[in-house]
């Protein structure tokens, strides 16, 4: 039995993706084999492969997928072979038919969620859970603005806003973004490929502002999510899919009202054997409720990998992507 795995051996376009077949690799102590039924794609992918966030040669791709347990290492406890298994990380390599794991990085499957959801939204949507409950503590009766509300993370936001009763305002490039982002549940969205956001968002709030902007995009919207926020409001950047946001002045906070800037990391709030209990039980719940419900946009064949790259670098994908080996 072989493995294939992608592999790339320096920072560069989607061409730098290779494949390579090896031997399937055994479990050592404390680890678990995974035959891997699907891959979920992200926007941080394109970031380890361009560099953007730099990451040792040669490197795998890809931080999510799922599948079933092959074989167990010495040591293992509390999982099974034939488990289903969930792991968004440690480590880079997801971009693979079979992958050794550390078993303490795996989330057992629930019977409510079935492989293709859990690759498709497990970093997603502990993502979303960390921002908007932990890190910006969102509050019921609340309205905030979410960039790239079509997006994979942003669907899946705007639906858990709703959930906590928040009133979401959402941004899009594309009629048929906003369609996607209203059905999701956004109360109200701006086509900010023909509207000013910052004005929009004042004319919505009758000149208040928002308390929180969640924002995915980066470079380009900065400015716009600093002029929508309310005095001491927070602005959550998270992302940097139109490049990392640099040369701020941080008196722009001072003259915009006092405000908040966070750069979070996922990790950091899955940090401790407790945060990850209590943070992915709120994500499973969210998903075996269908008070979240995932749109799988795209489903690619693991080695059109590359494609994929194009596809999301393009802003051409809708919703979540998968690789499926």
């Amino acid at each position: 039995m072989t493995c294939t795995r992608a592999i790339i051996r320096s920072h560069g376009g989607p061409d730098v993706i290779e494949w390579e077949e090896t031997a399937v690799p055994t479990p050592g102590e404390g680890e678990i084999l995974i035959e891997q039924t699907a891959i979920g794609l992200n926007f941080i992918d394109t970031y380890h492969r361009t560099g953007l966030y730099p990451v040792p040669m040669p490197s795998g791709l890809g931080l999510e997928a799922a599948g079933r347990v092959l074989s167990l290492g010495e040591g293992v406890e509390g999982l099974s072979v034939g488990d289903r298994v969930a792991y968004m990380g440690p480590g880079l390599g997801a971009y693979a038919t079979h992958r050794v794991m550390p078993a303490a990085a795996m989330f057992k499957l629930p019977d409510g969620v079935s492989d293709e959801l859990a690759a498709a939204a497990i970093l997603k949507a502990a993502t979303t859970e960390g921002l908007v409950e932990r890190c910006a503590n969102v509050n019921a009766g609340d309205t905030v603005l979410v960039h790239a509300a079509a997006g994979g993370v942003g669907l899946i936001m705007v639906q858990w806003l709703k959930a906590l009763g928040v009133t979401v305002i959402g941004t899009t490039s594309s009629a048929a973004k906003a369609d996607l982002a209203k059905g999701a549940g956004a109360d109200h969205v701006i086509r900010y490929d023909r509207e000013d956001v910052a004005s929009a968002v004042e004319d919505l709030t009758r000149g208040a502002g928002v308390p929180t902007v969640f924002d995915g995009v980066g470079k380009s919207t900065f400015e716009a999510s600093l002029q929508c926020l309310q005095p001491r409001g927070l602005l959550v950047s998270f992302g940097n899919a139109s490049g990392a946001v640099d040369g701020v002045n941080l008196g722009v906070l001072a003259q915009h009202g006092s405000l908040f800037v966070t750069r979070p990391t996922l990790m950091h709030y899955y940090a401790t054997p407790d945060d990850r209990a209590s943070g992915i039980a709120r994500v499973w719940d969210m998903l075996a409720s269908s008070k979240v419900t995932v749109t799988i946009g795209q489903r690619y064949a693991l080695k059109d990998a590359k494609q994929a790259h194009i596809d999301l670098a393009d802003r051409k994908t809708v919703g979540s992507s998968l690789l499926l080996p």
